[in-house]
């Protein structure tokens, strides 16, 4: 059974790393933000209690169209969810990724595969539940037709 003070800490855990997600991404409530991850569902509710209509998670929404200019990845232990959320946004996007993990390599991983698909590192804040960081990108669509 869990303890109600358990269940709160992961709640203010979580309304921790939205409001982070939401201050790096600039996320308004008329941008589309796709949410992919282990903690996709999690986070999709929490935004739509606080109003944000047009969020989808990437396993509700099965046809990438690159349509969104927000993405809100959790990435826990694979760089899958990267991908996976980069086949829907757009070529001017920005990104949060939650990296849970503890491991400094990991974390390497996860900007080495944020570059390779056209972003750019801009900031990094630390949370309780790991580290958010926060990246865009401009044009990704002309860079990859002129390679």
């Amino acid at each position: 059974m869990i303890e109600p003070c358990c269940t709160s800490d992961f709640a203010s855990d979580l309304e921790q790393v939205v409001d982070t997600m939401i201050a790096l991404t600039h996320l308004s409530r008329l941008d589309g933000a796709i949410i992919a991850g282990p903690n996709s569902m999690e986070l999709y509710l929490s935004l739509r209690r606080r109003g944000f209509v047009r969020v989808a998670t990437s396993s509700t929404f099965r046809m990438p169209r690159r349509q969104y200019s927000i993405g809100l990845i959790g990435a826990r232990d694979t760089l899958s969810d990267l991908s996976q959320a980069s086949a829907y946004l757009s070529a001017n996007a920005a990104v949060a990724v939650l990296v849970e993990s503890p491991d400094g390599r990991f974390c390497m991983k996860v900007r080495e595969r944020l570059q390779q698909i056209g972003f750019r590192i801009e900031a990094g804040v630390r949370c309780h539940r790991g580290l958010v960081l926060s990246a865009s990108r401009q044009g990704y669509a002309r860079i990859q037709a002129a390679a």
